[in-house]
């Protein structure tokens, strides 16, 4: 693999800062991180090999530029909020170069599909944890079936230590979470893709001795209901919580209606509900079907925990978010995965994700707690 490729990261918070950190620590890359706001770039580690830059990808001529510019990237990378999705997407394919982002958002998703039609660079979109990685883990799981009967996703990201009445902390985008309990949810149910309402279909269940509840979210799946249509029953996802929290949730956003204020819900989260790096990031995925005749299950259950990366720590949404993406960047670049068009998550072998150096933090062995 050519080394210091260029790479363009878009969007300095929680996330992005961490995309940045892996991907120029591993000396491959030449990482510029580029945001709006000065003082997320500030908050940049003294002594990282990131290269920061102060713009506002609302400009479209001054992203135009950049991406055509002396540094032209090799690929950009957008960790910028769900609603600026499709700007950094259209600036990529005008600049011919390859595009990745974090979006949980359906309709941006769809967009960027008809964008990369004929597009002579690749189009990634959903490289997160949900979507992202828990499509590449249920594709792995549902390809070892003769015939499917179910897919259940289930992941959260929760505080080790919760201590508040809903039972959770801010770890990652506030615009994201707001977005996936409102937006509606894609779903196959008897066989026929549906639409169903988020923050519905509530369920319980325990692991390692810890009661937890799920519920429908927006975006999760991914292209996984396009691409098992006509061959499951059942397919779902659902977001992990401690119980107690999705009552709270529907309160505020249909009870008082915040669901069309989500800039005052904004502001209320984000001075009351305070963040941490103590979380515990919890992926859950069950397929059942027929293998030789036999209806079985298999599941594939992982926790990751906060940790130390390059002497800071992280929170484990942290490390699998930004994991995943540069995962996918490098699979990317090694030339593993198609280099033009729309790439779909699980069009990704599990096995060659837990095997690039950035996706092996989901490995079995890679965190002990």
């Amino acid at each position: 693999m050519n080394t210091n490729r260029p790479l363009l990261v878009i969007g300095a918070g929680k996330i992005g800062q961490v995309v940045a950190d892996l991907l120029a620590g591993s000396g491959d890359y030449a990482v510029t991180l580029a945001d709006r706001d000065p003082a997320a770039l500030k908050s940049v580690r003294a002594g990282s090999r990131v290269r920061t830059l102060a713009l506002d990808v609302a400009d479209r001529a001054a992203l135009a530029e950049e991406l055509k510019g002396p540094n032209r990237p090799f690929a950009v990378l957008s960790a910028a909020p769900f609603h600026l999705t499709l700007t950094v997407a259209e600036a990529a394919r005008a600049a011919g170069v390859h595009y990745l982002d974090l979006t949980e958002d359906v309709a941006a998703t769809q967009r960027i599909r008809a964008l990369a039609e004929g597009a002579d660079s690749a189009f990634i979109p959903q490289c997160g944890l949900a979507p992202g990685f828990i499509s590449i883990v249920a594709a792995d799981l549902a390809s070892r079936f003769d015939r499917l009967d179910s897919v259940r996703m289930r992941v959260g990201a929760l505080p080790a230590y919760p201590s508040n009445a809903l039972n959770y902390n801010l770890t990652w985008s506030t615009d994201g979470v707001i977005n996936e309990y409102i937006e509606p949810c894609e779903a196959i149910v008897d066989g026929r893709r549906v639409t169903v309402p988020a923050l519905e279909e509530r369920e319980e269940f325990a692991l390692d001795g810890v009661l937890y509840e799920a519920f429908n979210t927006s975006g999760g799946l991914g292209t996984l209901c396009e691409t098992l249509e006509g061959k499951v029953r059942t397919l779902n996802y659902r977001t992990i919580r401690y119980p107690g929290h999705a009552a709270i949730m529907k309160a505020l956003l249909h009870d008082l209606r915040l669901a069309d204020r989500r800039d005052v819900l904004k502001d209320i989260l984000e001075n009351a509900v305070p963040t941490t790096t103590q979380d515990v990031v919890i992926i859950f995925v069950t397929v059942a079907g027929w293998r030789e005749g036999r209806l079985v299950q298999e599941t594939y259950a992982r926790k990751v925990y906060s940790a130390q990366i390059a002497g800071e720590l992280r929170s484990a949404i942290q490390i699998t978010t930004a994991s995943s993406l540069a995962a996918m960047l490098d699979l990317l670049a090694q030339g593993q995965l198609p280099q033009r068009g729309f790439v779909r998550q699980e069009q990704v072998p599990l096995a060659a994700f837990l095997g690039n150096r950035f996706g092996a933090v989901y490995a079995p062995a890679a965190q002990a707690h």
